[in-house]
C-alpha cells in the first residue's frame, strides 16, 4: 500500500556551533541547512536533514541548490510515484544526476516516516543488528599543538574510542608525531580532505611509522587511480571519503585496490538505501566501513546512528553527542555518549522527538509543499 503523503515541509535553519571547525577547506561556525518533514494523512511525520554547506567546498552542492533541487525536481518526482517503500525513492531519483545531498534529505524523511508507520525503529527497518555503536571524535585544526593535545585528552577522558585529526600541508607529520608521543596507545587517524598529491609519497611513508588506523582521503576528491598507486606504496590503510558517491564507485575502488577502509556518509552517497547497498558490498569483500559526519544536527545524527547499527560498521564513526557541537539541539532527548558508546534508540523511526521550540528558534524560513 502506498504511503499516503499529504505534504512536505522544508524548515531552513541556522545554528551556531559551540566552536569553529577548521579543515583544509576552511573554517565554519555558523551552519545553515534544511530539516525536511514528510507528513501523511494518518498524522505520521518523518524527518530528514540536508548536509550540504553554504559554500561548495566539500561537494558542488550548497544550501541554495538543495532548496532548488528539492522544490523543482525531487518533490515533483515524488508526486508522480506511489511510494510503498523508501527504496523506491532512491530509484525514482536516479533519473536525475548528482545532487545526492538533496536526494538524501528527502529520502531520509521518507525512511523515518516509513519506520514510524511500521512501528519499528529506523535501525531495524534498515537491517541493523547492534544495540550500541562505538563513537569516535573528529577534531579540526587547532591554533597550537598544545591546544590540540588538551582537546584530545579531554575527549579521551569522556571515553571516545577513536581520535580523527584534520591535517594539511605544513600541519601533518610533525603534528601527528607530537600526538602519537603524547598518546602512544590511542587509536588515531588522519583526515587530509584531498590536500595532497602523489608527490607527497615520502610524507605518507613517514606516517607509516606512527601506527595510524587509517589516512582518510589524502588525494584528489574525484580520484581512485592515484589512491591505488599510493596504497601500494604505504602500509597505513587508506580510507576513501570524497571519492565515493555510489555503489559503482565503491566497486571500482575495491577492484583497483584504492583503499582498505570505506567511509560511508549518507548525504554524500544519496541516502540510506544506497548506504545499505554499499555496506553489504563492502562486507562481502572484507572492507570495513564506518559512518562519517557532516556536522549534523539531531535529525541527521539520528540517521547516522541508525545506519551505524548495521553489522559491518565495525570502526567508530564520527557520530559524537549533540553537546560536542551545539548548545541546544533540535531533538529531545539529545544524543548522548556514555564511555564512547551511543545506545541505538528503540522507539519507532529515528527514535528522537523533534524539539518544536528549538526548531522555531533556529528557523529562518518555512516552506510548505502539498503533494
Amino acid at each position: 500500500m502506498a504511503i499516503p503523503l499529504t505534504k512536505f515541509i522544508l524548515h531552513r535553519l541556522r545554528m551556531r556551533m559551540i566552536d569553529p571547525f577548521a579543515t583544509s577547506f576552511g573554517t565554519m561556525q555558523d551552519k545553515e541547512f534544511f530539516v525536511i518533514e514528510a507528513v501523511d494523512e494518518d498524522g505520521f511525520r518523518g524527518y530528514g536533514e540536508s548536509v550540504a554547506f553554504s559554500i561548495p567546498w566539500y561537494t558542488e552542492e550548497t544550501v541554495k541548490t538543495t532548496k532548488h533541487i528539492i522544490e523543482d525536481f525531487l518533490i515533483p518526482l515524488i508526486r508522480e510515484q506511489k511510494i510503498e517503500h523508501p527504496d523506491e525513492v532512491f530509484l525514482a531519483f536516479e533519473r536525475l544526476r548528482g545532487n545526492n545531498m538533496a536526494k538524501a534529505a528527502i529520502e531520509g524523511a521518507m525512511w523515518d516516516l516509513y519506520a514510524k508507520r511500521q512501528g519499528i525503529p529506523l535501525a531495524k527497518a534498515l537491517g541493523g543488528e547492534k544495540e550500541t555503536i562505538d563513537v569516535g571524535i573528529s577534531i579540526g585544526l587547532q591554533p597550537t599543538v598544545s591546544d590540540l593535545l588538551k582537546k584530545i585528552e579531554g575527549f579521551l577522558d569522556e571515553g571516545y574510542k577513536r581520535i580523527k585529526l584534520k591535517i594539511k600541508p605544513g600541519h601533518d607529520v610533525g603534528l601527528l608525531r607530537e600526538v602519537r608521543k603524547a598518546f602512544p596507545d590511542t587509536p588515531i587517524m588522519a583526515d587530509a580532505n584531498s590536500a595532497y598529491t602523489l608527490e607527497d609519497i615520502s610524507l605518507f611513508k613517514q606516517l607509516d611509522e606512527l601506527d595510524l588506523i587509517m589516512i582518510e582521503q589524502p588525494l584528489q576528491h574525484n580520484d581512485i587511480i592515484d589512491h591505488a598507486k599510493l596504497q601500494r606504496e604505504i602500509n597505513t590503510p587508506i580510507c576513501l571519503d570524497e571519492s565515493i558517491y555510489s555503489l559503482y564507485d565503491v566497486q571500482k575502488a575495491i577492484e583497483l585496490g584504492s583503499c582498505k577502509v570505506m567511509n560511508v556518509k549518507v548525504g554524500r552517497v544519496g541516502g540510506l538505501s544506497e548506504s545499505v547497498r554499499i555496506h553489504d558490498y563492502c562486507k562481502e569483500h572484507g572492507i570495513p566501513v564506518w559512518c562519517g559526519g557532516m556536522l549534523e544536527a539531531g535529525v541527521g545524527r539520528a540517521h547516522n546512528i541508525a545506519i551505524s547499527s548495521l553489522s559491518n560498521f565495525v570502526l567508530p564513526g564520527d557520530t559524537a553527542g549533540s553537546s560536542r557541537y551545539w548548545e541546544k539541539d533540535i531533538i529531545k532527548p539529545e544524543v548522548t555518549v556514555e564511555n564512547g558508546v551511543i545506545h541505538v534508540p528503540s522507539a519507532p523511526g529515528i527514535g528522537y522527538e523533534i524539539d518544536e521550540s528549538a526548531l522555531e528558534e533556529f528557523r529562518i524560513e518555512k516552506i510548505i509543499i502539498p503533494i
